[in-house]
């Protein structure tokens, strides 16, 4: 069974700054929200192209609202905890520490995710799998290492991106936890049980050991070999995420007309309930106020069956008895399971959003075949590396070591990073240029 004291302070607490104003966890956030990784989520489209009338969320503004739902969330775990566990409270230990950890965690949450989303992660996985200049990279990686190239996973690139010292953000142990919700590299997967942490995987071969250190540091159970049990506070992390992207995806469709006002105003009334008042809502001038105090009230009164949810479960999540999404069991789960398939059909099939996955996934693509056949070509077939491959070598960022001499597996690992770390338009913008689309100065 996990212990508390353990899983928020496997350290101690840490003392605040010479001016008392920042805590350990406080510090965390503040390395994320200022590091390049984080910064390139503000170029990032959440669901929609990004238009030029209408605003719609991008991945920055999604994970602000995140942490912001996570940091709540997380204060009032923190209190709880602190009642329930005195010895907690003897360490200095406040609440508002442990919304720390969740709000800086969920802040972190899709900094690994490439461009366009969920048709950047099938692009790379596609391209190793299926593509020749991909295919010539396999003999030069292990099974392992060729199951991550084949199943790229945003939250592994995320974890990545957090522990590697080139970005230099250096987050606390219980941040780090926090952040991953699935303890797993991609080829071990816990059998027996349909446990949610084991849905996808957390971090890729090459940090499997950074994430065994952290879990004995910690005093987070094993599964089995190479799995773990979540870091409790991860599941208040998910819970943050699935209110912010049910309710808020819901409002951008309304907002770009692919929902109507009406449903979008009832379906956010079945999650009010008693609370919603239609008569008051009619004295909102505009329809943007009227879907404003609609997504509040909803996301506040999801907030809060989600904390008496966290309350009831919490010992079963120290031993991991219990392994679902906390929204799943909520009072409000098959409200939010309506809105989830209304957006699937109204909104994630949309034109606008299947034509952007469609050219993202083109995109991609593209960067990929141009980059890595120039890599390949300048490490391993040197007889067919052409001043064309030189050229396209040339455009790599001043910092990069791509060009030095390393193993197959580090070199991709690199790659990727170049890649996914690149906003929507600058991976547009890059692909034209590679292809002869645009020349730079048109």
């Amino acid at each position: 069974m996990m212990n508390w004291e353990k899983l928020l302070l496997p350290e101690g607490l840490q003392s605040a700054d010479a001016d008392k104003q920042r805590s350990q966890f406080e510090k965390d956030y503040d390395r994320i929200i200022f590091s390049a990784p984080f910064r390139n989520l503000q170029d990032k489209t959440q669901v929609f192209p990004l238009p030029e009338d209408d605003f719609v969320h991008t991945r920055l503004t999604h994970s602000l609202e995140v942490s912001s739902v996570g940091r709540s969330l997380g204060k009032s775990a923190g209190k709880f905890l602190l009642e329930k566990y005195p010895e907690l409270a003897a360490k200095e230990l406040q609440p508002f520490d442990i919304g720390g950890i969740v709000a800086a965690a969920a802040l972190a949450h899709d900094i690994g995710n490439p461009p366009f989303g969920h048709a950047g992660e099938e692009a790379i996985s596609d391209f190793f799998r299926f593509h020749a200049q991909g295919q010539l990279w396999r003999d030069q990686c292990d099974e392992k290492e060729w199951e991550d190239l084949t199943h790229f996973e945003g939250n592994a690139q995320g974890f990545r991106m957090l522990v590697d010292k080139k970005n230099g953000i250096f987050i606390s142990a219980p941040t780090l936890a926090a952040f991953t919700k699935y303890p797993r590299p991609s080829w071990a997967k816990a059998g027996g049980q349909n446990r949610r942490s084991q849905k996808k995987f957390g971090f890729f071969t090459s940090n499997l050991e950074n994430y065994a250190q952290l879990a004995e540091k910690m005093g987070i159970s094993q599964l089995s070999e190479d799995c773990w049990l979540r870091h409790p506070l991860a599941f208040l992390v998910e819970a943050a995420d699935d209110i912010c992207y049910s309710i808020i995806d819901l409002e951008d469709g309304c907002t770009l007309g692919l929902v109507s006002q009406e449903e979008t105003i009832s379906l956010l009334a079945s999650i009010i309930g008693d609370k919603f008042d239609p008569e008051k809502l009619e004295k909102y001038g505009s329809n943007r106020q009227k879907l404003a105090i609609m997504r509040a009230m909803a996301i506040n009164q999801l907030i809060q069956e989600t904390t008496l949810v966290f309350e009831d479960l919490e010992p079963q999540l120290l031993t991991g008895d219990f392994d679902q999404a906390l929204t799943d069991i909520i009072p409000s789960a098959k409200a939010l399971t309506a809105i989830t398939s209304l957006s699937v059909k109204q909104i994630y099939r949309s034109q606008p959003v299947l034509e952007k996955e469609a050219a993202g996934y083109q995109v991609l693509e593209g960067l990929l075949e141009t980059f890595a056949g120039a890599l390949h070509a300048h490490h391993f077939q040197k007889d067919k590396f052409s001043g064309h491959h030189r050229s396209i070598l040339r455009l790599l960022p001043s910092s990069s070591r791509l060009r030095e001499k390393h193993a197959a597996n580090v070199i991709v690992r690199e790659l990727l990073d170049f890649i996914s770390g690149m906003t929507d338009k600058y991976a547009l913008s890059l692909y034209r240029r590679v292809k002869g689309i645009a020349l730079p100065g048109h």
